[in-house]
């Protein structure tokens, strides 16, 4: 046996950890089409305005802070989430309205508008990492079985991380007769899980798809992209603007704040429903993840600068990303929707409401979460900013 012989079984191993779960570089005409966009500049794709995408301040304090049992504890619910039990037949009658929709955890949202069922970020595994036995886990179970949802006219991804673009999920709506509504980029990963290429729509922001009676814009968003060890901004991020032939809405992905939410109200808007990203933020990443607060900004902005619509708030509750407390989105959010007088739906996990009916606003968050700090309201007799 040689020494190469010996080192075989390590080497496959090595090899194995560049699996299907890190997707597959674009390449080829696909690669092309990227170079000739006009927000992928010097090999890279560009954000609006400029964005530090890598944690900023001191690694020693911020690792003090993540890992410091008394502060993982508060990242997490004091008890188990309270999943909405819904069925079937729950989803099988059509909304009333036209427009429902159902939060399932995270960014995951099943939207059923004016006859289409669009479903977003879906993500059903365990974890949000591409190893079955590390990364964050989900917090609270998915609250639908996804073979249990009924058909889907459109998945639609804001962008490749984890926690938005999930192996096993994307891999059992394969076998669907679903379409994909993805940015630039992603399409790679999602052949390379077998979808087939016919059933893409691979979009530049500011390009349209029409599927079915449904129009679906890839908006900007401030963020930006990787599965791998290397990030090599080869795949666009996105945020999306969905128009039927009676109602509007919008899903913010993952984003830092910035003043191009005008510009996306104005042109697509106003909206009856915006899902608002409002956790995983931190003063570590201020650029690309917004607080309650500029999630609140930018709803507002989406709608023309006045209260309008309905704002679900996503990107909090499921998996522990950041170092805030668990419940700290949620109360922050609802007291931004009071200053502004904005109507806002708190749902449980699966639980399905029409942004036209009575609103969920029961913050069910209360009871497994220690009181808060609030340190976002202004100090007693301190006027607000």
């Amino acid at each position: 046996m040689t020494g190469a012989d010996h080192l075989l079984p390590l080497r496959t191993k090595l090899r194995s950890l560049r699996t299907a779960p890190f997707g597959a570089d674009p390449a080829g005409a696909r690669m092309e089409r990227i170079r000739r966009s006009p927000h992928f500049v010097d090999g890279s794709f560009q954000n609006p305005v400029g964005a530090r995408t890598r944690p900023s301040g001191s690694t020693v304090e911020f690792a003090k802070i993540y890992f410091q049992k008394e502060q993982r504890a508060r990242r997490t619910p004091d008890g188990t989430v309270p999943v909405h039990p819904t069925t079937l037949a729950d989803l099988a009658a059509p909304p009333v309205s036209g427009l429902r929709l159902t939060w399932m955890g995270h960014s995951s949202v099943l939207a059923e508008i004016d006859g289409s069922r669009v479903l977003f970020d879906p993500v059903w595994g365990q974890r949000c990492s591409p190893f079955p036995f590390a990364g964050p886990k989900r917090l609270h179970p998915t609250p639908v079985p996804l073979a249990a949802l009924g058909p889907v006219d459109v998945v639609v991804i804001s962008h490749d991380h984890y926690d938005h673009l999930d192996l096993p999920t994307i891999r059992a709506l394969a076998g669907t007769d679903t379409v994909f509504a993805v940015p630039l980029g992603v399409g790679a990963h999602l052949e390379r899980w077998g979808v087939p290429a016919g059933r893409l729509r691979e979009l530049d922001w500011n390009e349209t798809a029409t599927v079915g009676g449904i129009r679906l814009t890839a908006t900007p968003a401030r963020h930006f992209c990787g599965r791998g060890l290397r990030n090599q901004q080869h795949t666009l991020w996105a945020s999306w603007a969905v128009a039927g032939p009676e109602h509007r809405i919008y899903h913010s992905g993952d984003t830092g704040y910035f003043p191009g939410f005008r510009d996306i109200g104005a042109e697509h808007g106003p909206f009856d429903a915006t899902m608002i990203q409002i956790g995983a933020y931190s003063e570590y990443w201020p650029d690309i993840h917004m607080t309650p607060a500029e999630g609140m900004r930018a709803h507002l902005d989406l709608q023309g600068g006045s209260p309008h619509g309905v704002l679900l708030p996503i990107h909090w509750g499921t998996f522990n990303l950041a170092p805030h407390a668990w419940a700290e989105p949620a109360e922050w959010t609802k007291d931004a929707g009071d200053e502004a007088d904005q109507p806002l739906a708190f749902p449980r996990p699966g639980e399905p409401f029409e942004p036209a009916g009575i609103l969920p606003v029961e913050p069910w968050w209360r009871p497994l979460s220690p009181a808060l700090a609030r340190p976002w309201r202004p100090a007693e007799g301190q006027a607000a900013a």
